[in-house]
């Protein structure tokens, strides 16, 4: 028998992990886990590390070339420049978010930005796993594999004898993600890292003398970035008809990192190349530029990446008229925001979308019909990578498209 939500909100709340087990009034969270078989989790894991693999085939691909960033991605200078100051760098944790379909399964975007959901899904993992003993946490080595990835990088970047310094760069004005901050802090202190926490807007540094990255006045050896890297560059709206109001970049904490970077003194995870795999276009670049890949790569793309083109290069007409095979998606957007879903928008969305994308920044994907539960709703399952390979699963489900009010649930696995 199902127990009430409230007991659930309370051992959430009792992880010290967890402290929103409500949004806005409605759960997050579901108990009932997803109970999957060693065979599906070890599909979704190849799947995973497949696209891993292609996207950092493609970010070699565009730094051989990089005209590409202008001519096809349209990056402002200064992204431009984060990526030549990171490459062939990109990548440290990742979540690739895979759904299954009568067809096998399909990608629906990889997030090695800021990816989130690591507390809720060791969190749920473990409350899982007390319920029933016979179930396997495919989360229980996320954390081991999180310190190990950091610890590799910084001895391979600053140096094996490098103090275990690191501070976590967020967002401080939002709450959203506070559950991320909170588990990296506590994995990383249990491994006898020092962890200090702050914005960009606390990086500081003594310049040539000592170009170390300091948070608070506090040198770190890592910075784990979690503030979105458009964020850090000129910011535009992907609307033609809205302006921000603050669009300068980031300039002061960027030349802090660059600087602590350049001196080898503070490696930067997710390294700063994430802008471009981020960057929404790389899935219409896998389609349009196929014939550049491996042969093992082209299979990924087209066994698990929806067709994807740029937005321009589909005449307008064809979408109004098709309008229920294709999903808009903004190079930038994240968690369902400034994606609109044509199966389920109002002619007059679609039209506005279609009226009001700034040129250059969205693609257009084909639509897949997600196999659902027996609750009528979606499952997205996100497959963790660490330094390329699988490292956890985080499952969040809903009626129609993910955004931030799906529900979070356990994924567990049950050999045999």
């Amino acid at each position: 028998m199902t127990r009430p939500y409230e007991d659930l909100a309370k051992d959430l709340l009792r992880s010290g992990l967890i402290t929103d087990p409500w949004l806005d009034g409605a759960p997050r969270f579901e108990e009932e886990p997803i109970v999957l078989t060693m065979a599906e989790a070890r599909a979704l894991a190849e799947a995973a590390s497949a696209v891993g693999e292609v996207y950092d085939e493609a970010i070699r691909i565009i730094g051989d070339e990089p005209a590409l960033l202008d001519d096809f991605f349209g990056l402002t200078p200064v992204q431009k420049a984060m990526f030549a100051a990171s490459f062939p760098m990109w990548h440290g944790i990742a979540r690739v978010d895979l759904f299954r379909t009568d067809d096998g399964l399909a990608m629906a975007e990889l997030n090695c930005d800021t990816p989130t959901g690591e507390a809720e899904a060791v969190v749920l993992g473990k409350l899982s796993k007390k319920h029933d003993a016979s179930l396997l946490d495919p989360n229980e080595s996320l954390e081991e594999r999180f310190v190990r990835m950091v610890t590799a990088m910084r001895e391979a970047f600053v140096g094996k004898d490098s103090p275990r310094t690191a501070g976590i760069v967020y967002p401080t004005e939002f709450t959203e993600d506070l559950s991320l901050v909170r588990v990296y802090k506590r994995w990383l202190e249990s491994a006898g890292y020092t962890v200090a926490l702050g914005s960009p807007y606390n990086l500081r540094s003594l310049g040539e003398a000592d170009p170390t990255v300091r948070l608070f006045d506090e040198p770190v050896s890592v910075m784990l970035r979690h503030y979105k890297t458009d964020w850090w560059s000129e910011r535009a709206s992907a609307w033609s008809d809205e302006e921000l109001a603050d669009t300068a970049p980031l300039q002061a904490p960027l030349v802090v990192a660059f600087g602590a970077q350049a001196g080898r003194k503070t490696v930067t995870i997710n390294p700063f190349g994430a802008v471009v795999a981020q960057n929404k276009r790389m899935m219409a670049f896998f389609w349009e530029h196929v014939h550049r890949f491996s042969i093992p790569a082209q299979d990924t793309i087209r066994s698990l990446v929806p067709v994807t083109s740029r937005l321009e290069t589909i005449h307008p007409e064809l979408l109004r008229a098709t309008r229920e095979d294709w999903v808009l998606k903004s190079d930038y957007g994240a968690e369902g925001d400034e994606v609109v879903v044509g199966r389920f928008a109002k002619q007059e969305e679609w039209e506005a979308t279609l009226a009001h994308a700034r040129k250059g920044r969205w693609i257009a994907q084909r639509y897949f019909d997600a196999l659902l539960d027996h609750k009528g709703r979606t499952t997205n399952l996100g497959v963790f990578l660490v330094a390329g390979a699988p490292a956890g699963l985080y499952a969040r489900v809903q009626q129609g498209p993910t955004d931030v009010n799906a529900l979070s649930v356990p994924v567990m696995l049950r050999e045999g």
